[in-house]
């Protein structure tokens, strides 16, 4: 997470972290974790400052009115903090450093008050996506050793429940070695888009099959692979440590590729940035469906992704045409009718804004981001529809790392 002003600063710190069976430190007090139906909004904001993290806030409402971090919140300890919601509980993760790190569990009370569950240690993963009722992670290699670790996490205990491994050069078949951007379950399975990487110690993100597509497919909870989708239509779905794979109300997949593969640090993709389908009980790209987002939006390439509903998805888009490179604009997509439009009402000069972080307004209509500028930070809405963005609560004394809710 951190800031994600050029969204090339995606691949930068990003390692994940798993949790383990260690110490569960029970809040006296904690009766959260239950669904009233009443929302609380969780954002987190960092103050900038070296060595401090994220203050967790909390709001009944983010379109109006302000917060602060002066005085208010729960610090983090440690920085480069990343986070989940699963079983209407808050996970806070410490990316470790390449050692094993805190993984603080948040829910909230009847009063709806944020308050401690837990406390774990974890190691360092690269992915984690909500499954069930567990968290699933993966510790992905880039170098060395070809072996990805999985593990499923129960959300409701926070303690490991099974673990399965990958080889990624075997899965990969190509002289390279799978890299998973990330995890989404599409209907009773788990598909894991990947990235071909050189893997090589020295240009370990570079590839040279930068136009393919790739989701392994596994079953769950074995974790079991079961086949290999392929396509060479467009690049990879997702990208390093993002989000590419969705599936919608349908029960259909929807993948975004950013066609952003590289070699030596040059730019080598061919293929357009795009979105591709996997229809509902089908483990094939669909044909007959390839929405071309390059060439809708006069020559950009994704960033990032997040879906809204019922086809609506806000997207991240690199400010350079044709580069992986910046200042982020923002814009809504209808994969339905593959019509593009660019957002309206956004500052002209972002700093950074939220990427895999986002949430979906209550009416299921809009797109809620944190939105950083030199003038100010504020929540924003999108709407789906229009592409119009309406400014909400500013957040000061920190620039807003992410948004999430949970239900009390």
């Amino acid at each position: 997470m951190k800031k994600n002003s050029t969204l090339a600063l995606f691949a930068a710190f990003i390692a994940f972290t798993t949790f383990s069976c260690s110490s569960d430190d029970k809040s006296e007090e904690n009766t959260g974790g239950s669904d009233t139906g009443k929302t609380k909004y969780i954002i987190t904001a960092t103050t900038g400052a070296t060595g401090v993290a994220d203050y967790l806030l909390t709001a009944d409402d983010v379109s109006t009115g302000s917060i602060t971090t002066v005085g208010n919140g729960i610090e983090q300890d440690g920085t480069y903090r990343y986070y989940i919601t699963a079983e209407n509980n808050f996970f806070s993760l410490l990316y470790g450093q390449g050692n094993p790190g805190a993984v603080t569990t948040y829910n909230l009370n009847a009063s709806g008050n944020l308050v401690k569950k837990s406390n774990f240690q974890a190691e360092t993963v690269h992915v984690f996506a909500a499954v069930n009722s567990d968290i699933l992670t993966v510790k992905v290699p880039r170098s060395g050793a070809s072996i990805a670790s999985m593990y499923k996490i129960d959300a409701k205990e926070s303690l490991i429940k099974g673990e399965a491994q990958q080889d990624t050069k075997v899965l990969a078949g190509n002289g390279e070695r799978a890299f998973f951007t990330w995890a989404t379950q599409v209907g009773d399975k788990v598909y894991m888009p990947y990235m071909s990487i050189k893997g090589d110690g020295v240009d370990n993100f570079g590839t040279v099959n930068p136009d393919s597509t790739w989701v392994a497919v596994y079953n769950y909870p074995e974790l079991k692979l079961q086949k290999v989708i392929k396509d060479n239509r467009t690049s990879y779905l997702g990208a390093y440590f993002t989000k590419g794979l969705f599936q919608d109300e349908n029960g259909d997949a929807y993948g975004f590729s950013g066609a952003i593969a590289t070699s030596n640090s040059v730019l080598v993709s061919k293929k357009p940035s795009a979105v591709v389908r996997i229809k509902k009980g089908t483990t094939e790209f669909d044909q007959s469906y390839f929405f071309n987002v390059e060439e809708k939006s006069g020559g950009y390439k994704i960033s990032s992704t997040s879906y809204i509903s019922n086809g609506k998805f806000l997207l991240l888009m690199y400010g350079n045409p044709g580069k992986n490179n910046g200042a982020v604009k923002l814009a809504v997509v209808d994969v339905y009718n593959q019509t593009f439009k660019w957002a309206t009402n956004v500052p002209e000069t972002l700093t950074s804004a939220t990427s895999r972080y986002n949430i979906t307004s209550e009416d299921g209509n809009s797109a809620i981001i944190g939105i950083n500028t030199p003038e100010g930070n504020w929540i924003y809405t999108v709407n789906g529809t229009t592409g119009a963005a309406t400014r909400g609560m500013k957040v000061e004394g920190g620039q807003i790392t992410a948004i999430q809710k949970l239900k009390y």
